[in-house]
């Protein structure tokens, strides 16, 4: 069931982000009818009213966020579901398994629920996914210490790369460059000719816990890289220097992924922590604001697309946005 709270969402204003817009935000909408703890989530990258997600209550949910409602929900008994990212069509999604015996990726039609295409080549749990924008390519790396680079027309992995640790990996808004990070280092490939290895390799302060979450912003002046021992690091995409570094609580589960959000316009990030908190930073000037949890593990975090709205996911799915009443400057709106 969806619960609402906050301003009414039929009024529409202009406003643009800022300190004092984060500081007023709030769960307006909350889906509370999840059995599991929410593991993934994505936006589609065209139709970006789409949001999917996967849960532990193994169903894959597709929801309408522009009218606030599920359209579908698909089980996934068998194979159980962990990561699940959108494909360049909006009624395709990729997952991956989590039963432990079976770490095949899955192409599956959320029109008539049919695998389209299996993608055998990992021995481990995959840990991240990369779909790269506008090319029919995507990465995902793996516990195995791997990183597959796969065209979904084929069965079989196009390319590999042998990482020493738990991978995070992440394609550009271009889908020209993508970054592995690893090892306390961000290594950077052309997409193009990955096979002569990394063009850049950016180390990051003394890092040695594991790699959680690579992202690049949309503009992609921006790298943000989220670890197991709650850092989260902003780098300069070009040059690989340090923005900021932010510090939240460490993420003690072993399937805990400590997951933060760019802005739309990269001037802030949203983190999880992981005692459950959820985290506002300003890239350049740091923390604007912090919302406590019950929760004990990071809760997923996804920016809507062009919109003042960002998404955790948890036990259920909440959609936070500015309640216009604690901002001064839309005082006395009626």
């Amino acid at each position: 069931m969806a619960e609402r709270g906050g301003e009414d969402s039929k009024e529409r204003v202009s406003m643009e982000l800022s300190d004092e817009v984060f500081k007023a935000m709030e769960v307006g909408l909350a889906f509370r009818d999840y059995n599991g703890r929410i593991s993934s989530m994505d936006f589609h990258s065209r139709a970006t009213n789409y949001l999917v997600t996967a849960s532990d209550d193994e169903s894959i949910r597709l929801y309408d966020i522009q009218n606030s409602v599920c359209l579908k929900t698909i089980n996934s008994k068998k194979y159980g579901v962990d990561l699940v990212c959108f494909t360049d069509n909006p009624t395709v999604v990729l997952y991956s398994s989590k039963n432990g015996w079976d770490e095949s990726l899955r192409l599956l039609s959320l029109n008539d629920n049919k695998y389209l295409r299996y993608f055998k080549g990992h021995h481990d749990r995959v840990v991240c996914l990369s779909l790269c924008p506008g090319r029919e390519t995507f990465m995902s790396g793996s516990l195995d210490r791997t990183v597959l680079l796969w065209d979904p027309r084929a069965d079989k992995a196009q390319g590999l790369l042998r990482v020493q640790g738990r991978p995070a990996v992440s394609f550009d808004e271009q889908g020209m460059i993508f970054g592995v990070a690893f090892g306390g280092a961000i290594r950077l490939f052309d997409s193009r000719f990955y096979e002569k290895g990394p063009f850049e390799v950016f180390y990051v302060g003394e890092e040695e816990s594991e790699a959680n979450v690579l992202k690049f912003s949309n503009d992609g002046t921006q790298m943000l890289l989220t670890t197991t021992e709650g850092h989260v690091y902003i780098l300069d995409s070009f040059h690989g220097t340090p923005v900021n570094t932010f510090k939240v609580k460490p993420v003690l589960s072993d399937g805990g992924t400590l997951e933060a959000s760019f802005s739309p316009d990269g001037a802030y990030v949203v983190s999880g922590s992981g005692d459950g908190s959820v985290y506002a930073w300003n890239v350049k000037n740091g923390k604007v604001a912090c919302w406590g949890s019950t929760d004990s593990e990071p809760p997923m975090i996804k920016w809507a697309p062009g919109s003042l709205m960002f998404l955790t996911g948890s036990s259920e799915l909440s959609f936070w946005v500015p309640d216009l009443s604690k901002l001064s400057s839309f005082a006395g709106i009626k």
